[in-house]
């Protein structure tokens, strides 16, 4: 009851304080209102897949099902490996690593860390009944995990060599390659039992400056050798490879480009090895860098289609995973529609496997800490003591004893799990009458620069106390309670987070104001809440219990789709109203007298599968696309004309939206401050949403 009930408080009170709508409308909402679930319920599903950190995923197909894994660094367990039948709703069926330690920086000996180590860019395959995931430890060779069930249990091996983002080809005649590198893309030929380089058969296959660019995937498909990868600089994009031999030579184009999905980066940080405060980047208007898809492969349904996936470093909640419908155009692969090749649409319809299955979340974020075993979703922050942690030793609680540290950042035995966008709440419970002198323990924010809140042990006194690393700040605040709540909310929209505290676990005080959660490349991660506890005088102290852990997510649900109702668009570029205009769409002013009466009225028909058509309440005709889709070819016409009259819905997830025209797979556009007549023909959405193809819509009566 206890996690029900503040979970309700919690959602009273943002609805309050933030006048988050909330709708009824059952045919377009998630099965699940309170977690991100991509699939809408409706035959189509929204971006990302997970909106969580899951990087450098890889994908493949082994009859009906879909497997993944994906880059987890240094945290453990690690190498997630996921299922699907449809490629949209996955479930975590194991993890091939359960703990990683290759060297001292795992355990944070010698001073050492391995944060932005471990596990990069792995290789899933799947060959004559085993499944193989290959992956490069910096300083530790190559790692091969080996498992006829992909349930595990994996064997785990290390090469002789040291192949750094990896991508393995069984070729049909035999032979086994391996592709690596950045700009200058090599081959080599593996032996037999994967251990080793056959001598002699490294090349070069593709010339440093031809456009290559990393994190490759390799496949054969119909008699041609293709390669995926990404270029990141100056930003990211995605190219293919295509080549007739396995060795070349390769032809190289462009396959995905600009797709950002309306986010532009927000605070960076570059140069992590020094000491805080931190020279960070604030956000700069309308710079994609690194948030266009890009690093990811293709795969071919059983129907026939192709999809493409991809990752986007989508600032601090860390690189998500996008799903992308595929064409093919003269032999190449394109990520998105014809008519907009390179672009993938934020929502569509889900892929046709053969298989539909219920809308479904990735993990289970809550914990009380009753299970004998923690909830997949945690993972160790390096290598863990074990006898140091226990779920057994106070049955319902996770107890973490405190081992030395000079600070959160070099604390053993932090528990973690991914934050999770657009905004979440972490929320955990705290018994602190155990700890000893020089004990801090509680609720942090793992990142660089990082934040927490906790208890600090001092003599015979609890002090809650904030820390901020970036601005060196600490607050304090003295108690006699020993049991405490704590809380952290992270609105991954704005990169800021804020901490809190409660003495009943209903009323919150907030500590320190607005925490900046930049993205960095230090551990090469999204920010994670942590449960941690730790000594500073360099003993081993008491324990803390952890009664339970939950995440709240105030905005994990997309805004129904308005279906048979009255809505009015209006521009976020410029703030222009659209309107039928002798039965054009036209944007103007929003006190024109052009809006008045019926005319900045449209009514929304369903046509299913997320898609509308728009019904002018002035003359009953429909939005209808023509022509080439330009300038002032976008008209109201008496009759509904099918695909040129329909349009895909394409929830933005503030409040606005795009439409999709299914004529040309492009946007309605707005000119911004031309004061013209509409088109759709814009490709996609700006960073900062105000290139004229984003609208906020309402209901009117």
């Amino acid at each position: 009851m206890k996690i029900i009930k503040l979970r309700f408080l919690i959602t009273v009170i943002i609805f309050f304080s933030t006048s988050v709508a909330v709708f009824s409308n059952d045919e377009n909402k998630n099965s699940s209102s309170d977690t991100w679930i991509s699939d809408n319920g409706n035959g189509t599903f929204t971006n990302p897949l997970f909106y969580e950190e899951f990087s450098d995923p890889d994908l493949i197909r082994v009859g009906d099902d879909y497997y993944m894994t994906g880059t987890t660094m240094h945290t453990m367990p690690g190498l997630p490996v996921l299922h699907s039948r449809d490629l949209v709703n996955w479930e975590l069926i194991s993890y091939a690593a359960d703990r990683i330690n290759l060297g001292p920086e795992f355990m944070f000996e010698n001073g050492r860390d391995a944060y932005g180590q471990g596990f990069w860019a792995p290789c899933l395959r799947y060959h004559e009944g085993t499944f193989y995931i290959f992956s490069n430890v910096n300083g530790h060779g190559t790692q091969i995990y080996s498992s006829t069930d992909p349930h595990g249990p994996w064997e785990h091996k290390t090469m002789n060599a040291r192949l750094h983002d990896l991508t393995v080809l069984f070729d049909d005649d035999g032979k086994i390659y391996a592709v690596w590198g950045y700009d200058e893309v090599r081959m080599v030929q593996l032996t037999d039992d994967l251990m080793d380089v056959v001598p002699n058969t490294e090349k070069v296959i593709v010339e440093a400056g031809s456009g290559a660019g990393e994190g490759s995937h390799i496949y054969k498909i119909d008699g041609r050798y293709y390669i995926t990868n990404t270029n990141y600089d100056p930003l990211c994009y995605q190219v293919c490879l295509r080549a007739d031999n396995p060795y070349g030579p390769y032809e190289v184009n462009v396959m995905s480009a600009e797709e950002n999905f309306g986010v532009g980066t927000g605070w960076r940080l570059f140069d992590t090895r020094g000491e805080a405060p931190f020279n960070m980047i604030p956000p700069v208007e309308n710079y994609v860098g690194c948030i266009p898809m890009h690093q990811g492969g293709i795969v071919e349904t059983q129907s026939g289609e192709w999809w493409g996936w991809s990752m986007l470093d989508y600032n601090s909640v860390g690189r998500v995973t996008g799903l992308s419908p595929v064409s093919w155009v003269e032999g190449w692969p394109y990520f998105g529609l014809h008519g907009n090749l390179t672009r993938s649409p934020r929502t569509w319809i889900k892929p046709n496997t053969g298989h539909s299955s219920e809308p479904k979340a990735l993990f289970e974020r809550d914990d009380d800490f009753n299970s004998s075993k923690l909830k997949p979703i945690w993972q160790w922050n390096h290598f863990p003591e074990e006898s140091k942690w226990s779920l057994s030793e106070r049955k319902g609680y996770l107890r973490l004893h405190a081992l030395p540290a000079k600070s959160f950042w070099e604390a053993r035995n932090s528990l973690t799990q991914r934050g999770i966008g657009p905004e979440s709440f972490a929320i955990t419970k705290l018994e602190v009458e155990n700890l000893k002198p020089g004990d801090i323990a509680g609720l942090a924010l793992l990142n660089l620069p990082f934040a927490w809140i906790g208890v600090v042990q001092n003599d015979n006194k609890h002090i809650i106390q904030f820390h901020n690393q970036q601005e060196q700040k600490f607050i304090d605040i003295e108690t006699t309670e020993e049991t405490i709540w704590f809380r952290a909310h992270c609105n991954f929209d704005t990169d800021t987070a804020r901490l809190a505290y409660s003495f009943d676990g209903e009323n919150f005080t907030e500590v320190g104001g607005d925490i900046v959660m930049p993205y960095q490349l230090r551990t090469f991660q999204g920010v994670r809440y942590a449960l941690f506890n730790f000594n500073t005088q360099g003993n081993e102290g008491g324990y803390a219990d952890f009664d339970y852990f939950e995440v709240i997510e105030p905005r994990s649900s997309r805004r129904p789709i308005p279906y048979n109702k009255t809505i009015r668009l209006q521009s976020i570029a410029d703030g222009t109203v659209l309107v039928n205009w002798r039965n054009h769409v036209r944007p103007v002013d929003a006190n024109s007298h052009f809006t008045s009466g019926d005319n900045a009225y449209f009514k929304v028909l369903d046509r299913g599968n997320g898609r509308i058509a728009l019904q002018s309440m002035a003359t009953g005709g429909f939005v209808t696309v023509k022509g080439q889709a330009g300038l002032a070819e976008v008209r109201i016409e008496d009759e509904d004309m099918g695909n040129a009259s329909t349009f895909q819905w394409q929830d933005m997830l503030k409040d606005d939206l795009m439409l999709m025209s299914l004529y040309n797979h492009r946007y309605l556009f707005a000119d911004p401050y031309a004061r013209s007549l509409c088109s759709a023909d814009a490709r996609g959405a700006r960073p900062d949403r105000k290139g004229g193809a984003c609208f906020k819509w309402e209901i009117v009566e």
